[in-house]
C-alpha cells in the first residue's frame, strides 16, 4: 500500500471507461490517466498491493485527492485523456511529455496524389496549403486506426513517388489481390485517385454514410460487370465499415462545437459539471461546488453560466442545459448576455432527443458521481471529518470526545424473500469498512421490519469487542421520529446499552436526507437556504451515512437474490438436487457455463450421472 492516508473511496467509483485526474495537496492535477473500468485502475493504484514501479509509487505517494469523467468509449477516453495531457501538462505524464508527443494521422491534399501516413508533430506550413490532421493518438490506437485504412481502402503503399514514377514498372502484388488501386499503372486518374482519399477523409470525419453509399455502389456495379471476386472484396469492406460504426463512439454526430452542463444537489451543496464537445469529441471537463440545494438550481446555473463564460477564451455556438431549470424569460437574459460577450448568437438548448440528449444525460451523471463521492468523503479533501461529529456532541449536550464509533442499520427485503439488514460504521468521522456487518434473518420469515430490526439490533449486541464489534457511542436510525422510537425501544432493553445515543435521520419529500431527530423529540431541518458551515457539514455526514447503510444493505439483499434465483433454477432441473447443484457450480463457476456446456462435458463431471446430463441439457435447451 502507499504511505499517505489517502481516503480514496473507491466502492463510489463506477465500472465505467473514463478519464481519471490525480491531485496533490495543493489541488494541482499530477497525472492524467485514461481506464476502460475506473474502479478497477483505481484499485491497482489505492487498493492492491505493493506498486512495484517507482515512478508510479512516487507519483501515488502525493495523491491527494482524484477526479474522474465517465465517457461512453474507450476511444473516447483516449481522446479525452489527451486534450486534458496537453492542456495540464502533469509532472508524472513524462513518457507523454517528449519530443513527440501523441502521434497524428496526416492526410497531403496539398500534394496531386495524396499520401495518408503517421506525423509525430503537425506541420503548420503543410496545414495552410490544405493538408489535414487528425488525431493525436496512442501509438497503438494509431496503429488500429491505419490498419484499418488499409484495409477499406486501396491506397498506395509502396515508395513511388507520383507523378514522377508513373508508368515506370508494373503495378506490384497489393494492386493484383484488390489492396491498391495502381495509380503507378497510368490506368488510374488523378480525380479518381482523389475521389478514394475523400473517402478516407469520411471516415476521420465520422461521415460513414458516403462512404457506404459508394463502396455500395462500386460493389453493385462489379456484380453487374460478373466481376465477382472484385464484389466479394467490397463487401468485405462494407462489412468492416458496419463494424466500426457499431463499436466506435469516439466521433459524435454533433456539427457544432458544444458545450454541456450537468447540476446535481445533495447534503446543502450543488456539483456542476461542464464537458466541452469540440470537432465530434469531449475534449474537456471542469466541476464546481456550490453552497445551495435543488431549489436554487435556477440561481446557481445563471450564476455559473455569467461567471465562467466572462473570461471564457471562447464560447461555443450551443451551451446545452439541464431540462425544466431555466424558465423562459432567465434564458433569454443569459442568451443576450452572452451574445453581448461573444459577438454572436448563442443557444442555451435543452435537448428532447438524438446525441446532444445523450450529452446533456452524460453531464448530469457526471455531476452525481462527483456529487455522490464528495458526500461519502465528509467534503473535499482537506476537510476535517470530525467537525461535524463536534457539532453533533454539541446539539446532544454531549461533551467533546463523547462520540467515536457511529453506527446505522438498514433492513432491505423484497416481499418475504432474502430479508437481510446491513451496518455500516464510522469511526471519527470517516467509514470503517472493516467493521461494516450484514445479517441474513434467521427468525423472522416474513416482511416486518420492526421485527428484522430487532433480531438484527439482538444479534449485533450479542457479540463483543473480542468478536470484531466495540460498542458503539451512537445509533443513527434510518429515518424519523417513528424509527427513531422503535429502535429505542429495542436498545433501551438490552444490557450495557444505557449510554448510547440515539438519533434518527430524516427524508424529505424528495427522499434526501433532511434533518436530524433526538429521543427528546427536538427535530433539526437541515435543508433550509440559511444554513450555517456547521450545519452543511453535519448534513453531509449525515446523507454519507443514509446513502451509504442503505447501499450496503441492498446490494447484499441483490447478492442473495441472485443466489437464489440459481438455486431455484437448478434445483427445478429433475434430479438436480443442493449437492449436485454445488457440484456443477464448482465445476463451471456460473449457470451460463453450465448452459453452455455439453452433455459430455456434464456427464465427465464427478457426481453427475448420464441420466442428469441429459436433463441438464434438455432443461437448458428447452428454455433456448
Amino acid at each position: 500500500m502507499t504511505g499517505n492516508n489517502f481516503d480514496a473511496r473507491l466502492d463510489t467509483v463506477p465500472q465505467s471507461p473514463g478519464v481519471y485526474l490525480m491531485k496533490d495537496a495543493s489541488g494541482c492535477i499530477i497525472y492524467v490517466g485514461k481506464a476502460k473500468k475506473l474502479r478497477n485502475r483505481l484499485k491497482s493504484y489505492f487498493a492492491s498491493g505493493t506498486i512495484s514501479h517507482p515512478k508510479v509509487r512516487a507519483m501515488v505517494s502525493h495523491v491527494a485527492d482524484f477526479e474522474y469523467t465517465v465517457v461512453g468509449s474507450e476511444p473516447e477516453a483516449l481522446l479525452l485523456e489527451a486534450n486534458l495531457i496537453k492542456r495540464y501538462q502533469p509532472k508524472y505524464n513524462i513518457l507523454l511529455r517528449d519530443d513527440k508527443g501523441y502521434p497524428y494521422i496526416c492526410v497531403t491534399l496539398n500534394e496531386q496524389y495524396p499520401r495518408v501516413f503517421k506525423s509525430f508533430r503537425v506541420d503548420e506550413k503543410m496545414r495552410k496549403d490544405g493538408a489535414l490532421y487528425y488525431g493525436p493518438y496512442m501509438s497503438a490506437d494509431l496503429f488500429e486506426v491505419l490498419k484499418t485504412i488499409d484495409f477499406l481502402f486501396p491506397l498506395k503503399r509502396c515508395r513511388k513517388v507520383l507523378p514522377r514514377d508513373i508508368g515506370k514498372e508494373r503495378p506490384c502484388l497489393n494492386y493484383h489481390i484488390g489492396k491498391c488501386m495502381a495509380p503507378c499503372s497510368g490506368d488510374v486518374s488523378e480525380a479518381d485517385y482523389r475521389r478514394m482519399i475523400s473517402q478516407i477523409v469520411l471516415f476521420f470525419d465520422g461521415n460513414y454514410d458516403g462512404i457506404e453509399e459508394d463502396i455500395r455502389n462500386e460493389m453493385e456495379k462489379a456484380a453487374e460487370n460478373l466481376e465477382f471476386e472484385k464484389a466479394s472484396v467490397l463487401r468485405d469492406r462494407l462489412a468492416a465499415l458496419a463494424n466500426i460504426r457499431k463499436s466506435q463512439s469516439v466521433f459524435m454526430e454533433i456539427d457544432r462545437d458544444v458545450d454541456a452542463i450537468g447540476i446535481y444537489s445533495d447534503a446543502g451543496e450543488t456539483c456542476i459539471r461542464k464537458l466541452e464537445v469540440r470537432q465530434r469529441r469531449v475534449v474537456g471537463s471542469s466541476t464546481y461546488f456550490v453552497t445551495g440545494d435543488s431549489g436554487e438550481a435556477s440561481e446557481i446555473l445563471s450564476g455559473f453560466i455569467t461567471q465562467y463564460y466572462e473570461n471564457a477564451p471562447k464560447i461555443p455556438q450551443t451551451v446545452v442545459i439541464p431540462a425544466d431549470v431555466l424558465d423562459e424569460e432567465a434564458k433569454t437574459q443569459l442568451e443576450e448576455y452572452l451574445y453581448g460577450l461573444a459577438g454572436k448568437k448563442i443557444s442555451l438548448h435543452v435537448p428532447q432527443r438524438g446525441e446532444l440528449r445523450d450529452l446533456s444525460k452524460m453531464a448530469m451523471l457526471n455531476a452525481r458521481e462527483m456529487m455522490v463521492r464528495r458526500i461519502l468523503r465528509g467534503g473535499g479533501a482537506g476537510a476535517d471529518p470530525m467537525a461535524p461529529v463536534r457539532y453533533l456532541e454539541q446539539l446532544m449536550g454531549a461533551e467533546e470526545g463523547t462520540i467515536h464509533r457511529i453506527e446505522s442499520f438498514d433492513i432491505s427485503n423484497i416481499g418475504n424473500d432474502d430479508i437481510c439488514a446491513g451496518m455500516v460504521v464510522y469511526k471519527d468521522g470517516k467509514p470503517d469498512k472493516q467493521a461494516y456487518r450484514l445479517f441474513k434473518m434467521k427468525q423472522v420469515t416474513t416482511q416486518d421490519d420492526f421485527a428484522s430490526m430487532r433480531e438484527t439490533l439482538s444479534r449485533r449486541f450479542s457479540h463483543s469487542e473480542k468478536d470484531g464489534f466495540a460498542m458503539p457511542d451512537l445509533i443513527l436510525a434510518d429515518g424519523g421520529k417513528g424509527q427513531l422510537s422503535a429502535i429505542a425501544e429495542i436498545v433501551r432493553e438490552l444490557p450495557g446499552t444505557e449510554n448510547i445515543l440515539l438519533a434518527g435521520m430524516v427524508k424529505n419529500d424528495h427522499h434526501k436526507t433532511a434533518g436530524i431527530v433526538f429521543e427528546d423529540g427536538r427535530e433539526i431541518r437541515l435543508d433550509r437556504k440559511d444554513m450555517t458551515d456547521e450545519e452543511i457539514a453535519l448534513l453531509r455526514l449525515l446523507t454519507a451515512v443514509q446513502n451509504e447503510v442503505h447501499r450496503f444493505a441492498i446490494s447484499y439483499q441483490h447478492k442473495l437474490m441472485g443466489k437464489r434465483n440459481i438455486r431455484y433454477r437448478l434445483e427445478s432441473i429433475p434430479g438436480i438436487g443442493p449437492a449436485k447443484r454445488k457440484i456443477l457450480l464448482a465445476r463451471f463457476g456460473t449457470i451460463k457455463n453450465i448452459e453452455n456446456a455439453s452433455e459430455e462435458d456434464l456427464k465427465n463431471v464427478k457426481g453427475i450421472s448420464e441420466a442428469d446430463a441429459k436433463a441438464i441439457r434438455t432443461f437448458f435447451d428447452g428454455d433456448n
